[in-house]
Parts: structure tokens; C-alpha cells; sequence
């Protein structure tokens, strides 16, 4: 007694699978086939299947899960360049400044320290000051402060602090080298996210420039307000002033280090072949 089984092509029609090069049987309902139909079209499946794969290939489409790592290990160091510089920017613990603590009286003194954006003066106790510093601070102390924005983004006018007054256009240029490299951090992640969702290796590239340029204009504009500070100081010599850069130019300073490491390896990732290793042409696997 014979015992069958029936297969269905891809046009519905059922044929019975037989030896190779034998006619095979007709199945009910449906017209006879070779028994080498059922051979041909899977390989005719698998055929296409490979081509499908090969024009993914072709089209820079074929990232690895190794290369998808590496990607993301170096996005992981770039956001943390930008959380610094973020933390950085938007607080006003860039430089403190402080006259001898006992300048105004031997009860209270004055401190101030400011940032990018706005400046704050701060009264503390005399006796809460280490006995051994000489000068006013630090302003972590407790007391009573006073927090406004600068004016010269608004009405262009200077700032007054302890008689001084600041330097209105290098201020403002170092503000504007900060946000402009916020925005290419921005541009950069943009790349880096088009990277990972579309599986194209050519965005690196743009995403390195962008991370590298916005390392050294965050540097750039460290360097721009210390010079601002330098002025400030100099613009009246009434009040003997102790000044000192405070932890938002430490992140900063380590955000710009970050940020260009990142860059730099975003641009290794977008190499043909590794640096390491002698590049040799691509051969083609013709099987």
C-alpha cells in the first residue's frame, strides 16, 4: 500500500515529491509536475534569499553586532562629555571671587562667584571661615546670597562686582562658543542615532566632526572667559581681590578631554579597515 504525502507550490498547485529525474504522481485536484519541481524552487528560495542578502551587503546596510558595540561604547563616552558640558554651562560656579575676610568688618564678609549666564554675592559669617584662609569663601558656606542675570544679554549694560566691572564682549563670546557647541553635540547624537537605526556606517563621520569641533569650542570658551576674568580683575585695582576657577570649569575642562576622545573614536569606527592593521584590498568571495 503506497503512502503519500502531498506539497503545495507557491501557485497552489499540489504536486507528490518522487525520485530525482522520475515523473512524479498527480496529485487530486491539481496538474502533474516533475518530481524536481519541489527541488528547484527551494532552491530558487534560497537563490533569492542569498541575493537578498548580498544587495544588503552592497548597500553599507550590513553592520555586525560587534561593530553595533563598539557604536555604542563610543556614543556612551560622548554622552558623557555632553552631560558635563551641560552641567558646566548651566551653572554659575565658574570663577569666586573674595576680598579679605576682614575687609567690611570682623562679623561678615563677602563673596562672589559667576558663571556663563549670571552672577551671584553671597554674605557669610566671619566665623564659619577656616582661621587659616585669609580671603572670603568658600561659597559653599552658609549665608545669605543674591543671584541676578547678567545684563549685557539684554540691555548691553556691564556688571559691578566689588567695584570692578566686567568684560562685556568677551562674556558674551564665550556664552556663544558654548551654546553653538551644544548645538553640534546635537548634530552629532542626530548622526550617531540615524547610525544605529539605519545600520550605515557613513554618519560616523559627520558624527565625529561634530563631537571633535564641540570638544574644542567648549576649550575655546574656558579659555575665552578665564581671559574675561583676567580683564575683570584688571579693570579697577581698589579692592585686593582672591579669584580662583570653581568645579564648573573642572567639567568643563574634562568635557572638552571627553568629547574629542569620543569624536576621535567615532572616526576610527568610520575607517575601512582597522588602523592598527596593514589595509589590504577587499577580494570578493566568488563561491
Amino acid at each position: 500500500m503506497w503512502s503519500t504525502f502531498f506539497v503545495t507550490d507557491e501557485e497552489g498547485r499540489t504536486v507528490v515529491p518522487g525520485a530525482a529525474g522520475a515523473p512524479g504522481m498527480v496529485a487530486p485536484g491539481g496538474p502533474p509536475q516533475a518530481a524536481g519541481g519541489l527541488a528547484t524552487l527551494m532552491g530558487g528560495r534560497s537563490t533569492f534569499a542569498g541575493s537578498k542578502r548580498r544587495r544588503t551587503t552592497s548597500t553599507g546596510r550590513g553592520m555586525s553586532e560587534a561593530q553595533e558595540g563598539k557604536i555604542k561604547l563610543a556614543f556612551f563616552v560622548a554622552i558623557v562629555g555632553v552631560v558635563l558640558t551641560v552641567l558646566g554651562v548651566g551653572t554659575e560656579f565658574w570663577v569666586e571671587l573674595a576680598p579679605s575676610k576682614n575687609f567690611y568688618n570682623n562679623l561678615t564678609c563677602l563673596t562672589a562667584h559667576y558663571g556663563l549666564w549670571k552672577g551671584c554675592t553671597k554674605t557669610l559669617w566671619v566665623a564659619d571661615i577656616d582661621p587659616e584662609r585669609e580671603s572670603c569663601g568658600p561659597a559653599e558656606l552658609p549665608g545669605e546670597s543674591n543671584c541676578t542675570y547678567f545684563k549685557f544679554f539684554t540691555t548691553g549694560e556691564n556688571t559691578v562686582l566689588f567695584q570692578k566691572t566686567t568684560e562685556k564682549n568677551l562674556n558674551v563670546a564665550a556664552a556663544m562658543l558654548a551654546m553653538f557647541s551644544l548645538f553640534l553635540m546635537v548634530m552629532g547624537a542626530i548622526c550617531i542615532t540615524m547610525s544605529l537605526s539605519k545600520e550605515i556606517l557613513f554618519f560616523l563621520k559627520p558624527a565625529s566632526i561634530c563631537f571633535i569641533l564641540s570638544g574644542v569650542l567648549v576649550l575655546l570658551s574656558l579659555m575665552v572667559f578665564h581671559q574675561s576674568v583676567l580683564s575683570f580683575l584688571a579693570s579697577d585695582h581698589t579692592v585686593p581681590l582672591h579669584h580662583e576657577l570653581s568645579w564648573s570649569v573642572s567639567c568643563i575642562g574634562c568635557a572638552g578631554a571627553v568629547l574629542i576622545v569620543g569624536g576621535i573614536l567615532f572616526l576610527l569606527l568610520a575607517l575601512p579597515c582597522s588602523p592598527w592593521q596593514k589595509c589590504l584590498p577587499h577580494k570578493e568571495d566568488n563561491s
